[in-house]
């Protein structure tokens, strides 16, 4: 038989070790800490300011604005400097700039070749500002009207908080209806998925090319519309350019294919009047069509809406192909005009 085991025997001995007594020494009543601030890496004396009192100093405070810096030049100099009030503009500002002067639209390298249009007294036209400055400002030169109700005014009626509304209420007084009719119209049919706000902004940037265009020229076998001002005067307001451009290719009519009528059931085209939503809505279906087959330089956000406001510039000049679809419907309609029935006279 083996041999019993003694467990006793097989367990070692485990040594035990005192812990060294902690001294805990006495604490001062005030602990001194070192001030966090890092001065100057390229300070020569370390006894200089923080960086708080820097913002005093000479070299650290912004440089005045061009009119102002050009106003006490010419305090020095003893010559006429410009005027605060109205800010300087911004044809004085880049003149002897060659660069700045090519970056300018059209209209402002017109006037700066020809000097004989000049701004009526008392107003600049394209100023760095719009803020009076100083008491000769545009309001106490009688420019601009502004009256404003007092603030202890009572209303009329008793009983009403406010002042009940002049009739008849003005057309951008609704919120809803505060944009213009045919801005509101291109933004609409410029949407996609529902996402309103990237078509308002598209919409935004389309204005903005229109603005920044040069000055179109007209084709003489592509007429706009009867009245349109001249086309140095289309950058100016873009929304007359979008206007303009969509009414001049906008079809009068539409051809409608009515089954059987021909006999043998042969369609029978018959011409239908349009209204003017209707002539607007199918003209810019076709800007848009033609804009979205254009090749632009321009790639990401603002690709699509350059692409746009190429087309209709490309419109008002006569050199779209609107204008063949446009004169197509038209042919098509006087061709089927003795398709239309008119309802006897009693």
């Amino acid at each position: 038989m083996p041999p019993r085991l003694n467990i006793l025997s097989v367990a070692r001995s485990i040594p035990y070790r005192p812990k060294a007594p902690v001294q805990w020494l006495p604490r001062p009543a005030t602990r001194l800490s070192l001030p966090q601030v890092r001065p100057y890496s390229d300070a020569k004396d370390s006894t200089e300011t923080p960086a708080a009192d820097r913002s005093k100093r000479i070299d650290s405070q912004p440089l005045p604005h061009v009119s102002e810096e050009a106003a006490q030049m010419a305090e020095i100099t003893g010559g006429e400097g410009p005027d605060l009030s109205q800010g300087t503009p911004v044809e004085e500002v880049v003149k002897g700039d060659k660069k700045a002067e090519e970056k300018l639209p059209k209209v402002m390298k017109d006037q700066l070749k020809s000097k004989t249009n000049a701004a009526p007294k008392g107003a600049r036209s394209y100023s760095t500002t719009t803020t009076p400055v100083g008491g000769d400002s545009a309001f106490d030169m009688g420019l601009v009207s502004f009256t404003s109700p007092p603030a202890t005014a009572t209303p009329a009626v008793p009983g009403l908080k406010y002042e009940m509304p002049v009739l008849p209420l003005p057309k951008d007084g609704h919120v809803k209806h505060r944009y213009d009719p045919v801005v509101d119209q291109v933004t609409n049919l410029l949407m996609r998925h529902g996402k309103k706000s990237i078509a308002q902004r598209n919409m935004a940037l389309i204005l903005q090319h229109l603005r920044t265009a040069p000055i179109p020229s007209i084709n003489p076998l592509r007429p706009l519309l009867p009245g349109a001002p001249p086309p140095s005067h289309l950058p100016l307001n873009p929304v007359l350019y979008l206007t303009l451009a969509i009414d001049s290719v906008a079809p009068l009519l539409r051809i409608r294919n009515q089954k059987g009528a021909a006999g043998g059931g042969v369609a029978l085209p018959i011409p239908v009047p349009l209204g003017q939503r209707q002539r607007r809505r199918i003209a810019i279906q076709w800007i848009l069509t033609a804009a979205s087959k254009r090749v632009t330089s321009v790639s990401g956000k603002k690709g699509y809406a350059q692409r746009v406001a190429s087309e209709l510039i490309a419109v008002v000049e006569g050199r779209s192909g609107v204008w063949e679809r446009r004169n197509m419907v038209h042919k098509l309609g006087i061709s089927s005009r003795a398709n239309i029935v008119l309802p006897r006279r009693k």
